[in-house]
């Protein structure tokens, strides 16, 4: 069975948006006041770069950008907004919890394609890797010292998964 690649890139694509936004609530709320700020400024650049690589692949492969988008916006910024005024380690959990997710999903789709797209494996295993280190540096900068952290952490990846698959769908 051919992989369903437009459904990937159009879940890939918001899952990016989303993750921009999400970092753009935590530094309006941070600015630069906290040691944190630059590496998560750094992060969000990263995910901007991903964005722009995966609406260039929409667009040059005729594919629409999920209709949720919208949503993604709004949530993703309220999401990092909340998490960065409970603390910088909240921030950092919220982080780590949606990396988390972000590699299931990558190694699934990386899995489902198999040979069968080397252009968009090859840019989804990239991603994959640089969404592990963010996971990474974010549990070394104490997510896993955040108030209620098993709870925050589940509740956000739940929500990923969430948004994973009503992108899929919408």
């Amino acid at each position: 069975m051919k992989p369903d690649t437009e459904t990937m890139l159009r879940v890939d694509q918001a899952g990016e948006y989303g993750a921009t936004r999400i970092y753009a609530g935590q530094l309006a709320v941070m600015g630069n006041r906290t040691p944190r700020a630059a590496e998560i400024a750094a992060m969000a650049a990263q995910e901007a770069e991903h964005r722009a690589r995966f609406d260039a692949l929409l667009a040059k492969r005729g594919v629409r950008p999920t209709a949720l988008q919208p949503l993604w916006d709004v949530a993703g910024f309220a999401l990092g907004a909340v998490t960065a005024l409970a603390g910088p380690t909240t921030a950092m959990a919220c982080t780590a919890a949606v990396e988390e997710e972000i590699d299931r999903h990558y190694t699934r789709q990386l899995e489902e394609l198999g040979d069968s797209d080397p252009e968009l494996s090859e840019m989804i295993a990239d991603f994959r890797d640089e969404e592990r280190q963010h996971r990474e540096a974010a549990l070394a900068a104490g997510a896993e010292d955040a108030p209620a952290y098993p709870l925050v952490s589940a509740a956000i990846r739940m929500g990923c998964r969430l948004a994973i698959r009503l992108s899929e769908r919408i």
